[in-house]
């Protein structure tokens, strides 16, 4: 499991954030939706490796009534982040899971990647056919 700290260090590095509180903010939400994209032992993996605050988050999120694709994910996040717009939500998803990506590794990324639509491999700062390898 990675520390909160470190994980809020490199939030705040990627995402250039001006505060700690803003990169909370974006981590909070972006886990969200992604768990609510995510199941079983897939999810379960995912969230062993983030710190306990936010693997609570990707574990008990509101499920998605249907798959949010890239375009999509945007506009709910940018919904989500008091003040945001979709350029600027785009920038914390791409901020949030980066890191998260790195932390999953290749093969739990690629167990991930396969419950997702299929846009999403780039929100993670990965080429587009991540999971096809």
């Amino acid at each position: 499991m990675v520390r909160f700290e470190t994980f809020m260090e490199q939030v705040v590095d990627r995402g250039e954030y001006r505060s700690l509180d803003e990169a909370d903010r974006a981590s909070r939400v972006v886990l969200a939706l992604l768990g609510a994209h995510l199941i079983g032992r897939t999810r379960a993996q995912l969230a062993a490796l983030l710190p306990e605050a936010f693997a609570l988050i990707l574990l008990n999120p509101l499920p998605a009534a249907q798959p949010l694709n890239a375009e999509r994910l945007v506009r709910a996040t940018a919904a989500w982040i008091e003040g945001a717009t979709e350029a600027t939500a785009l920038w914390d998803i791409g901020a949030v899971l980066s890191v998260v990506a790195d932390i999953a590794g290749p093969d739990l990324m690629a167990q991930v990647l396969m419950q997702l639509p299929a846009d999403w491999p780039p929100l993670f700062g990965l080429p587009e056919h991540a999971d096809a390898a």
